[in-house]
């Protein structure tokens, strides 16, 4: 198959294309490198299967002409990381409704299957112990850009909802929960890297907010283990799954374990939210998914522990020296 990859030259697109051309599929990978790194896919340059275009999803012309070249579509472009999301609202709303919009109608002129990627965010306020597909979402103030990026999110569902209702179009949604592994840079806010990073270079880690907030990390192998899977099932069409880990750990902990596994002499610094980002900054205290949605449909869950994840970070950030 010819498989589209957006966000190919992101951590986790990059990983989706190793995946398909080592189960023997083209890919055809789309990347503004914006966030994403040709690093990551530097070494798929030279084979016969992979194709790159260094262009951006709001550009319709190409991506109704690679979408019409395809097979599967894996829409994983999107602005990301709680930095940029801050300092670039305006900027994350176009490319994140609007080039999922333009994704949508060229899948639906060719009758392309989609799978989008969309996030825990979200679930917004929400204070559940473990968050259900079915859930209410709690969304905060319109004044507060933090949740621009959560709204996006929902549109680009409710858009491939609507595309599935309307002109029965193959949709599948993968609401990921903290992806981690190697290639994950802490550039954009992402958190274990960021740690990590610190530790290694002996730098004090810098917990935000009390430490107390917690989050379950899902290693990018798993992650791409699932993807597979809603790509290739007919059965995942029009539904939604949590995509993630349950085994959650607080940010004060992980950074103890981040010391641990580095072996460093790093010292843990609290530090406020207003020091880092805009006023009215929100942080969700726990982020922890139902996934038996998606284990009772295709028995998927994780298998990688948070311990080999933290160790793949540390092999991948050791030898590329960031």
């Amino acid at each position: 198959m010819n498989i589209f990859i957006t966000g190919v030259a992101g951590f986790i697109g990059s990983h989706l294309a190793d995946k398909m051309i080592k189960d023997g599929h083209n890919v055809i990978g789309l990347d503004d490198l914006s966030t994403g790194n040709f690093k990551n896919i530097k070494h798929l340059s030279i084979n016969p299967s992979f194709q790159f275009f260094n262009d951006s999803i709001l550009n319709k012309k190409i991506v109704n002409e690679l979408v019409s070249k395809s097979d599967l579509i894996y829409h994983l472009a999107a602005v990301v990381g709680v930095n940029l999301i801050m300092k670039q609202p305006l900027n994350t709303l176009k490319v994140n409704v609007g080039g999922t919009e333009i994704l949508l109608e060229a899948a639906y002129k060719y009758r392309k299957k989609i799978v989008l990627t969309s996030s825990s965010e979200i679930y917004g306020r929400g204070v559940n112990e473990e968050f259900n597909e079915k859930d209410d979402r709690l969304i905060g103030p319109i004044d507060n850009i933090r949740w621009g990026y959560a709204s996006s999110k929902t549109i680009d569902e409710f858009f491939a909802f609507s595309y599935f209702i309307e002109h029965n179009l193959p949709v599948s949604i993968a609401r990921l929960f903290n992806t981690v592994g190697s290639r994950q840079t802490g550039n954009y806010g992402m958190v274990l890297p960021r740690f990590i990073l610190q530790a290694l270079k002996g730098d004090a880690i810098t917990v935000y907010g009390d430490g107390k907030q917690s989050r379950c990390f899902c290693n990018i192998k798993d992650v791409i283990h699932a993807l597979d899977i809603l790509g290739k099932n007919s059965k995942a069409n029009g539904e939604v799954f949590n995509v993630g880990s349950k085994n959650e750990i607080s940010m004060l902990n992980l950074a103890k374990v981040v010391i641990q596994k580095t072996k460093s002499n790093s010292k843990i610094k609290i530090i406020p939210y207003s020091d880092v980002f805009s006023d009215g900054f929100e942080d969700m205290m726990r982020r922890k998914p139902d996934i038996s949605k998606i284990e009772n449909y295709f028995n998927w869950k994780p298998s990688i522990t948070l311990e080999s994840s933290i160790n793949q970070i540390i092999k991948f950030l050791k030898s590329n020296k960031t």
